[in-house]
């Protein structure tokens, strides 16, 4: 067949497929994907093992304590055929909307699969997505997954930490609270207040935000306020102290070692994460414990941080890092290269309450971060009122372990109605005084 002949009949065709379908296009493809499957990727090859449990619906919710909210709680709920009901939390701040369509763009991936093949189900919608994860990705699995250990954990009638192993410590988890902006009076009261709750960590950040080659009088203003921090509550509370990101290795190597005498223990996140070699030059620089982590996602993103013996603590977000199974690789990755584990937890109970059944079961497990204050706020008062109980108060210094099964609480969808989705709104922006962007 001549040129011009085939694509005349292929002209033609086209012509006859769009009359027939009007409105239907012709598509070109790149030939680099595979036809569709029906239902969860992989569900018959599972019918033999099957527990007969099934997944029937997936909700997702966003939960606003003010309306003007940077981080809205994403709640996901699993639904089960045998009326067992799942819960996991997928908040990202900054970002909720985005994770709550992601949420339901894994639909396909849950409806009709089997909840108890956790690890397949993780696996296929973080392959199966093709682009690697990043935080919204990373979220949205995190949320499904906690619910998945769950509905698990319900089904076996156990607690997730047993199921994992745990606890290493039937005392429970220790913990520390935030005393940031707190001065000599009020430090004064925590360190009191501390003694009498048994709380043995708490941690604060330094003032202000620093360009990347700064001033000696701001320097020193951070090396003063956390000598003050340390001079107020004493040697017998351990100190940890955030920097968010704020300096640079330059200005970040001068404040941490001026600070060694203080016994900290540890520094966190002295510069961006993602710059690997320059946490390196820090750790380099200072005998100083060096944590980071919590804005990565999954192990991969801990690997190279973890290979070149960069940190000495992960501060994994069980939201963020792609849930309780992620969570667990992180911690068992990093354990074989003698890392610890603090995990972060600055968002919505449920995640703070199933990244404590984690810590539950990890051999390198350190501390355990929530973003409350040593005195109970009006936060903690929305969590008792949605779950019945103080949910991620210590005692006695260690956040208390629950023998019910799954995540240990049930959630009604009524009381999370009367905080109503507020939408998306950014986090905080941050300028230095000539308005370049700083971080905070």
């Amino acid at each position: 067949m001549h040129r011009r002949n085939f694509l005349a009949v292929g002209s033609a065709g086209l012509l006859t497929a769009a009359t027939k379908h009007p409105s239907r296009l012709p598509i070109h493809s790149c030939d680099c994907s595979f036809v569709p499957q029906a239902g969860p990727v992989g569900l018959q090859a599972f019918n033999d093992v099957s527990s007969g449990l099934k997944i029937t619906g997936v909700k997702v919710f966003g939960v606003s304590l003010t309306p003007n909210s940077d981080r809205p709680y994403v709640f996901v709920k699993l639904e089960t055929n045998q009326g067992l009901i799942g819960w996991g939390e997928g908040t990202l701040e900054g970002k909720a909307g985005a994770v709550m369509a992601c949420v339901n763009d894994f639909r396909d991936f849950l409806i009709g699969a089997d909840p108890m093949q956790v690890e397949h189900i993780w696996q296929s919608m973080y392959i199966h997505s093709f682009y690697r994860a990043g935080p919204v990705i990373g979220s949205a699995i995190a949320g499904i997954d906690q619910a998945l250990w769950d509905l698990r954990g319900k089904a076996l009638n156990m607690p997730v930490y047993k199921l994992l192993g745990g606890p290493f410590d039937s005392r429970g988890v220790r913990g520390y609270y935030h005393i940031d902006g707190a001065g000599r009076e009020r430090l004064a009261q925590i360190r009191e207040t501390a003694k009498q709750q048994g709380i043995t960590c708490v941690k604060g950040g330094i003032p202000g935000y620093y360009e990347w080659l700064e001033r000696r009088p701001k320097i020193d203003r951070a090396i003063k306020a956390i000598q003050m921090t340390r001079e107020a509550l004493g040697p017998d509370i351990d100190i940890a102290i955030d920097f968010h990101a704020k300096t640079s290795p330059s200005v970040a190597s001068v404040i941490v070692k001026e600070v060694e005498p203080l016994n900290l223990l540890f520094v966190e996140e002295p510069c961006p994460p993602e710059n690997i070699q320059a946490m390196a030059k820090i750790a380099r620089r200072s005998t100083t414990p060096i944590a980071t982590g919590e804005r990565l996602i999954t192990s991969y993103g801990c690997r190279e941080l973890i290979e070149m013996g960069v940190v000495d603590i992960l501060q994994t977000d069980i939201n963020h890092v792609g849930g309780i199974t992620a969570l667990w690789k992180v911690a068992a990755t990093a354990n074989v290269s003698s890392i610890s584990m603090a995990p972060h937890a600055c968002e919505g109970p449920i995640g703070g309450l199933a990244t404590v059944h984690v810590d539950a079961a990890m051999p390198n497990f350190l501390v355990q971060e929530i973003c409350g204050q040593v005195t109970p706020n009006a936060t903690d008062k929305v969590w008792q009122e949605w779950l019945g109980f103080p949910a991620m108060r210590m005692v006695d210094g260690r956040f208390p372990l629950s023998d019910k099964p799954g995540l240990g609480f049930e959630l009604s969808e009524e009381s999370l109605a009367k905080y109503p989705f507020g939408g998306t709104r950014p986090m905080a922006r941050v300028f230095h005084d000539d308005g370049s962007v700083a971080e905070w």
